[in-house]
């Protein structure tokens, strides 16, 4: 386990969503159901899962960018491979805590709620989990890296992103590893 996650040693994967800019479809259903808010564009919309040390080691389908983080998580099929003490670790906006299995914790930073401001405290467990829940970012930057994924994709491969976003997906693993444990000497 690195280092960085000597607070969180049961953290079994770390999820966020991406999204990938999808052309604009003729079909008013399917303009809705590829709309993103977050990205103010049409998207298809993916969740990845690393493990503590940056692996690529979950990704989920990928659906209309109007889904919720929740539904995705849902449908994806990882609250079935999760086991009993596994953590997960994610971001605020992943209310998923009510679907994971009996005995996986949800471990994401706290919420202000109507309260003025966050404790101490919590300012401080914010600043904890980012500092180790940004890896899965930087996995997602190097999926998205692949130049086939830049831009904004033509409907004519609609039939085959997921086919591209899974290579693109494996293929980041084969890049050297976003953390090293200590102990581990680089070549």
């Amino acid at each position: 386990m690195p280092a960085e996650f000597v607070q969180y040693p049961t953290t079994r994967i770390i999820i966020d969503c991406t999204e990938l800019f999808v052309e604009v479809p003729t079909s008013l259903l399917a303009q809705s159901q590829t709309w993103s808010n977050y990205k103010h564009h049409n998207t298809f919309k993916a969740l990845v899962g690393i493990s503590p040390n940056g692996a690529v080691t979950f990704f989920s389908d990928l659906y209309g960018g109007r889904i919720s983080d929740k539904e995705i998580t849902k449908k994806s099929g990882l609250c079935e491979i999760l086991e009993s003490g596994d953590n997960v670790m994610a971001d605020r906006g992943f209310e998923i805590k009510g679907i994971l299995p009996a005995g996986v914790d949800l471990n994401i930073p706290p919420f202000k709620g109507t309260r003025a401001q966050l404790t101490a405290r919590e300012v401080q467990d914010t600043m904890d989990i980012a500092s180790v829940r940004i890896h899965v970012e930087r996995a997602i930057g190097r999926i998205k890296n692949y130049h086939i994924l830049d831009g904004v994709i033509p409907l004519t491969l609609a039939k085959v992103t997921n086919q591209i976003f899974t290579v693109c997906s494996y293929l980041t693993n084969f890049h050297s590893q976003l953390l090293v444990p200590k102990t581990w000497k680089t070549v």
